[in-house]
């Protein structure tokens, strides 16, 4: 699944786990795109989540990734979006049943309650998981409002 293009993003409080799982994406021979910010300086974590967010949607990047110190911001703030299917993970099972159960299409990491090693295998656990289809397809159809 290298052959896709990721968008990431955070807010100040992901920050440094972005530039980790950035680099570390990379090295495994993903394409990235880092949206932003380019500082651990405080910033508004919507203004990031939907940068993230409008790229999947658009089709720029077909996966996205966004960190913030919960998950939970961004992960309601991307979900706005028509055509994504945010999911906060915590650990490597949610990130693999996001993807093969809900075809997730952006991953919510809570930087303040994971380490980085977690992180990587979040990450891992997601880009390395397809969507089922089937029973689940039917399901995830029934997800977008009009």
């Amino acid at each position: 699944m290298n052959n896709v293009t990721i968008a990431i993003g955070s807010d100040h409080a992901g920050f440094e786990l972005k530039q980790e799982l950035c680099n570390y994406l990379t090295n495994k021979g993903y394409s990235m795109i880092d949206l932003g910010p380019n500082s651990a300086d405080s910033v508004d974590y919507p203004d990031f989540a939907h940068k993230v967010a409008s790229s999947v949607e658009t089709g720029i990047t077909q996966l996205g990734i966004l960190i913030c110190g919960s998950g939970n911001g961004v992960c309601i703030t991307a979900n706005k979006h028509h055509g994504v299917r945010a999911a906060l993970a915590w650990a490597p099972e949610l990130a693999s049943l996001a993807r093969q159960h809900n075809n997730a299409n952006v991953i919510c990491l809570p930087a303040r309650f994971i380490s980085q090693e977690t992180a990587f295998e979040i990450a891992d656990a997601y880009l390395g998981t397809t969507f089922e289809g089937g029973r689940h397809e039917t399901r995830v159809n029934k997800i977008e409002t009009e």
